[in-house]
């Protein structure tokens, strides 16, 4: 691991954000240069459909304070910002959305309550500016992440965030497709905090984080990085074989008593759905596991860089 000089790493994942970036780079120029003169601007492009990557490189060209990063495709944020954090040099990390909902005016704020004492410090809104779904599908993921980190603050968390770039060593040879931050940097720490930001509507484009999406992200975070649905499996399992114990007693008892078995194939068929669908929802659960194995030991890459630009 390089050694990290004084200052502030800013890392800004980039998708179709052609219409924003440069003012957003703009605004954190000026706020940056306020606080410290040793900082970088590291944007990069996660396999943008649209001229985000032309930006990027004429911006970088013109200030030797920003660094581009192109990826081979689109890998998804959470493994662009990987990229970016790898990258820095300073001793702390700043990241931030690219669409201007998270005010850099903030930063400020973030950074005084980065002490001796706290690692990570999450800007979180004061209020969402999403639509309903969006703030449900969010919370949902937050409620993941408290789950996997163990932490209430994790229904604190946001991209906007700043924290010790030290922390990265905990997460030094991670190398999988399946990737959280908020979670890799529970692996280094435990010192979390939050301060409350304004939270801007988006000015431009729409969000790429649907419902479906984020539901799906809760889920590849929770069989991605905890054994909770193993664990539910196994409660499940001893749940019914209890019941079928009592079942069994019940059948035994009701003979010896009244003589004579159960009738009634509306019974049986019920008992069978019952225990055939808990086997079925644990060999799922299992079988999630199996393929995150398998997936693992193909060690397909977190990204790929297909060109650095800087001036």
């Amino acid at each position: 691991m390089k050694e990290l000089l004084s200052g502030y790493s800013v890392v800004i994942p980039c998708y179709n954000s052609e219409r924003t970036i440069e003012n957003l780079v703009n605004k954190l120029n000026d706020v940056m240069a306020d606080i410290d003169s040793d900082y970088e601007i590291i944007l990069i492009n996660d396999g943008s459909k649209d001229g985000t990557w032309n930006v990027i490189q004429e911006l970088a060209r013109k200030n030797d304070k920003i660094i581009g990063l192109n990826l081979m495709k689109n890998y998804g944020q959470h493994n662009a910002l990987l990229c970016g954090i790898r990258e820095g040099k300073y001793d702390v990390a700043i990241t931030i959305d690219d669409d201007l909902q998270h005010p850099p005016e903030e930063i400020p704020k973030l950074l005084k309550s980065l002490g001796e004492d706290v690692d990570v410090v999450y800007g979180s809104a004061e209020e969402q500016v999403h639509g309903l779904f969006r703030n449900i599908s969010s919370k949902l993921v937050k409620l993941t992440l408290a789950i996997i980190m163990g932490t209430k603050i994790a229904t604190k968390v946001s991209a906007f965030r700043v924290f010790r770039t030290k922390l990265r060593e905990a997460f030094e040879n991670y190398n999988s497709p399946n990737v959280s931050i908020d979670v890799l940097l529970s692996w280094g720490t435990n010192k979390f905090n939050f301060v409350e930001v304004k939270h801007s509507e988006r000015k431009e484009g729409r969000s790429n984080y649907s419902f479906l999406k984020l539901a799906t992200h809760a889920f590849d975070m929770i069989t991605g990085f905890s054994i909770v649905p193993i664990r539910i499996a196994i409660i499940t399992g001893l749940f019914f074989t209890f019941f079928g114990f009592l079942i069994m007693a019940y059948v035994l008892g009701r003979y010896i008593i009244v003589g004579g078995s159960i009738p009634g194939f509306p019974f049986l068929a019920s008992i069978v759905t019952i225990f055939s669908g808990a086997q079925l929802f644990s060999l799922g659960v299992i079988g999630e596991y199996i393929a995150r194995i398998h997936f693992r030991s193909m060690k397909k890459p977190a990204y790929a860089v297909r060109e650095e630009v800087k001036s």
